[in-house]
């Protein structure tokens, strides 16, 4: 015959976790069990102080070490010393802060006409379908047709002259500007779209408050490809009939075998892509510090 025992005192029921038994209202704990389990970090761990120059310190390094042992030909690669020399050589002829101007001078004024062109196309295009009919699909077409491929037709367009150089690279940067901004703004969730409609919220106030603001996150991974592309954009038409630039030297340097030129012009370029993509990075972890992520 069945006994019915009293729910308050004897009901038993098993915790997901199958670790602990509740009886009524105490917690027993079953026989064999070692406590609760420690949870487990899934995560990528805390942040390693100066982890992003670990890679570059090592393969700088690598360089060093081979150079010293003799396991790197000089003639294919000059070793770190000959390259400061190099480096301390050009300084003082003035020979490298010309063309470093010069190509800086280049690649912002490039880099600023295609951010302004690429944020505005990506605005338009994701806040009106009209819009996006009309921007979306020659900008997709643009983006098949690598820019670098457009060279000879700018040459016909424009001569060999600035303008040629700078709308090269512009062309580069619209591209990566358009398409994280364009989605980003498309992915804003809809509710708060809603709750600006509920509170009469008008069309500049909108764009300011919701639009820009939840863009931000993808403009900002679009402005990192940006950069990158800029750069690689200022290298290939410096030495395009250039008579200045850091392009221009480098190619001087290859008609007279002269490596070390060669690398310090290198060098100049890392070391101008590794300081904007930081100031970029410092400007995202500024400007989303709101967030929390994987990453922080």
């Amino acid at each position: 015959m069945a006994t019915t025992w009293d729910a308050d005192e004897a009901k038993l029921s098993r915790s997901s976790g199958g670790g602990i038994v509740r009886a009524g209202s105490r917690l027993v704990k079953p026989a064999g069990s070692t406590g609760p389990r420690a949870r487990r970090r899934l995560g990528p761990g805390l942040a390693i102080p100066f982890g992003l120059q670990i890679g570059p310190a090592l393969l700088v390094l690598t360089w060093v070490v081979g150079s010293a042992l003799g396991w790197i030909d000089p003639r294919i690669l000059s070793a770190p010393w000959t390259v400061i020399e190099a480096f301390v050589r050009l300084i003082e002829q003035g020979r490298l802060q010309d063309n470093f101007v010069t190509s800086a001078t280049r690649a912002l004024l490039g880099l600023s006409i295609g951010l302004l062109i690429g944020t505005i196309l990506a605005v338009i295009a994701g806040l009106s379908r009209i819009g996006e009919a009309l921007i979306d699909g020659p900008v997709q077409i643009k983006r098949a047709i690598p820019t670098l491929a457009l060279i000879p037709l700018l040459i016909l367009w424009f001569g060999i002259g600035e303008s040629m150089k700078v709308t090269t690279i512009a062309l580069a940067v619209i591209v990566p500007i358009y398409i994280h901004t364009h989605n980003a703004l498309r992915s804003i969730d809809s509710r708060y779209v809603e709750l600006a409609e509920t509170l009469r919220m008008s069309q500049k106030d909108f764009i300011l408050q919701v639009v820009l603001p939840g863009a931000l996150p993808g403009f900002l991974l679009g402005l990192r490809f940006a950069v990158t592309l800029c750069w690689v954009s200022l290298v290939v038409v410096e030495q395009i009939n250039a008579t200045s630039g850091l392009g221009y030297m480098i190619d001087l340097a290859r008609n007279y075998g002269q490596t070390d030129v060669i690398l310090v012009g290198l060098v100049v370029y890392v070391l101008l892509g590794l300081v904007s993509d930081g100031l970029v990075r410092l400007l995202e972890r500024r400007a989303l510090s709101w967030r929390r992520t994987l990453a922080n």
